[in-house]
């Protein structure tokens, strides 16, 4: 017992110590990186500017001076469009806005022809273009691009007439004109993953540390919060997987982004795995809550474990920002094993005993986003676990 007892005290005095430097590391690369996003920001808006300029313009040259077209709105129109739908799934928001470019055209001018112009006209114009698209999609990118267009033909058909199919060119020459300058001018795919997962590591962060609060001060309340946060992220992840199929067009599509192709594949990797790791820290939280309403037996090893999640991902998240891979987010990511094989000697309830699998299924899967294959992930957190039993037991 004695001997138990001095193990437990050598474990957290070292997890103490293995917490401050995590510390003095994540808020040193913190601080970077705050005072970092305005400019990143800026720098991103800034490329989408530009590639919107100088788009518009390819546009407008080419069906303006190649096709003769006297005022070619619409070319300069999709083109913009298409730059601003240009972040995920680029393919299929294009033609999203050129299904919506086509409906407007075809409504608006069929209806002026017969109902004429006005404010009413208009009115009608747009709400009848905009059903129309929402019959061919249910995209927003669609329904904006619909009524915009319908707009546009309701005003500028008394000054312009009969110019359906120029029109319609032109869409299609402005869609093609973006494509192509986001292939010659590429936004930066890494920077566009990591503003996607800024937010959602965050937020993972802040409901892992406050679920091991609570499950360290019996407040079910707290870790139900927790819990239900944790839930509450499939919108951001949804983001996140937009984002990395954004990026991947970027690295297919623009030969100044090839070079990002290795980068990305991490980032790629890294983001598929940290989406079961997700799944399995929702169920984690939601058998700790269970738990600890259940006043079940809650040793500190099982928040403890859960807080060293929370600090695994601060530290994964600086390490692809930085680039300084190291092994240090593995050996936190297996320190929440050790703890969770202390509670589980220790003795835990039905509930617990799923929290501490689970913790089991979440090191699994962030050791496989760190570059683990799955059969050697789950042999070092099976030995992980067995072995501190076994320290435990002697």
């Amino acid at each position: 017992m004695a001997e138990g007892a001095d193990d437990k005290g050598w474990a957290r005095r070292a997890g103490s110590q293995v917490e401050a430097r995590v510390a003095g590391t994540v808020g040193g690369v913190s601080r970077r990186i705050n005072w970092q996003e305005r400019r990143r920001s800026l720098e991103l808006y800034a490329i989408l500017a530009v590639q919107a300029g100088v788009a518009a313009a390819v546009a407008w040259t080419l069906a303006h001076e190649l096709l003769g077209h006297p005022s070619p709105v619409f070319a300069p129109s999709a083109a913009v469009g298409t730059i601003a739908a240009a972040i995920g799934r680029r393919a299929r928001r294009t033609l999203e806005l050129l299904v919506g470019v086509l409906a407007g055209l075809l409504v608006g001018d069929a209806l002026i022809m017969v109902i004429g112009t006005g404010p009413w006209q208009i009115g009608t114009v747009v709400t009848l273009a905009i059903l129309f698209a929402l019959t061919m999609s249910r995209g927003g990118s669609v329904v904006t691009q619909a009524g915009g267009t319908a707009v546009l033909i309701a005003t500028l058909s008394p000054i312009q007439g009969g110019l359906e199919v120029p029109r319609v060119i032109d869409a299609v020459i402005g869609a093609i004109s973006a494509v192509l300058v986001v292939a010659v001018l590429p936004v930066n795919p890494v920077r566009i993953i990591q503003r996607a997962a800024r937010p959602l590591f965050a937020a993972l962060i802040e409901h892992l540390h406050d679920a091991a609060d609570g499950m360290s001060r019996g407040d079910a309340a707290k870790v139900a919060r927790a819990r239900d946060g944790l839930f509450g992220l499939s919108s951001q992840l949804a983001l996140l997987n937009d984002a990395v199929t954004g990026a991947q067009e970027a690295v297919a599509v623009s030969p100044a982004r090839w070079h990002r192709r290795r980068e990305f594949e991490h980032y790629q990797r890294g983001i598929r795995y940290l989406d079961l790791a997700v799944g399995g820290g929702q169920e984690m939280l939601r058998r700790a809550a269970t738990a600890v309403h259940d006043d079940e037996p809650i040793p500190t090893g099982l928040a403890a474990a859960v807080d060293y999640f929370g600090d695994a991902l601060a530290l994964l998240q600086v390490e692809a920002e930085s680039q300084q891979h190291s092994k240090r987010s593995e050996q936190l990511v297996l320190k929440a094993v050790d703890y969770a094989a202390e509670a589980y000697d220790e003795g835990v309830g039905f509930s617990g005993s799923v929290v501490v699998a689970q913790i089991r299924t979440v090191a699994t899967d962030l050791l496989r986003s760190i570059g683990r294959d799955e059969e050697e992930a789950v042999a070092v957190v099976r030995r992980r676990f067995e072995d501190r039993r076994h320290e435990l037991q002697r």
